[in-house]
């Protein structure tokens, strides 16, 4: 595939690759250099307090969060990974062969002691 007459060592399939690559660090610095430039810089009393949604803010800023769904939103990250990488295998197994089965049980051997760990953190309500 030839972009814009565009030769480059590294192949042509790799071209688009690289023209998001120049997109995105070309739109994610101006978001990054703009606010310092324009920026109040003077903290006040205003900037120091507490953010509480629009409401009158109480009590101290640092607060301890209950962490009781930790181990279910680790068992959500897990499922979210292992379901995507499950779909795009089973999708491209017919060209793959027999030999890519045990690529993907060596994957979900690891991911699944990542997800025997989270039901034995979800088991401990002492930590919660």
């Amino acid at each position: 595939m030839q972009v814009a007459g565009l030769k480059t060592p590294m192949g042509e399939e790799f071209v688009l690759i690289f023209y998001a690559a120049v997109f995105g660090v070309a739109a994610g610095v101006p978001v990054l250099i703009i606010p310092k430039i324009i920026a109040l810089k003077k903290p006040s009393v205003a900037k120091l307090a507490t953010f509480e949604a629009g409401q009158v803010p109480t009590g101290e800023s640092r607060v301890r969060l209950m962490m009781q769904y930790y181990a279910y939103l680790l068992m959500f990250v897990v499922f979210d990974v292992i379901s995507m990488f499950l779909f795009a295998w089973a999708v491209a197994f017919a060209g793959l062969g027999l030999s890519s089965a045990l690529v993907i049980a060596g994957f979900l051997a690891i991911i699944l002691i990542a997800m025997g760990y989270a039901l034995y953190l979800a088991g401990k309500r002492e930590l919660w």
